[in-house]
């Protein structure tokens, strides 16, 4: 079963990326643009130019998961690259839920609405 605590560390891909991809490219991505290490819990998310998809990857203990969600109506609000360190962002679980309900983060007051890496 899948489930995430509140400790859950979520980045986000900055630069979109080929929605085609699997866990061996996801997590090449991961590793080479990103920098990060797949199995340190950590829970990636990516989407495409036209940000109408999302892809997550996560390990789990266990295994690699990879989560894909495709929008029927609009975009999914995605970050500016401005204050991005290693092409990703961090990003806080209220956000994420936020994200991947299709919600648009401009106007809203909740700012800021991501996490840097510190």
């Amino acid at each position: 079963m899948l489930s995430f605590s509140g400790s859950l560390r979520i980045f986000v891909a900055l630069e979109p990326c080929d929605m085609r991809k699997g866990f061996n490219g996801l997590e090449a991505l991961v590793t080479n643009q990103l920098k990060g290490d797949v199995k340190a819990g950590e829970l990636y998310l990516f989407t495409n130019k036209k940000r109408t998809r999302l892809k997550a990857l996560y390990w789990d203990g266990s295994g690699l998961w990879v989560l894909s969600k495709r929008l029927e109506q609009g975009c999914f609000s995605w970050p500016k690259s401005a204050d991005a360190r290693d092409g990703k962002l961090r990003l806080r679980p209220e956000a994420f839920a936020l994200l991947c309900d299709g919600v648009q983060m401009s106007g809203a007051r909740f700012l800021p609405w991501y996490e840097r890496e510190k």
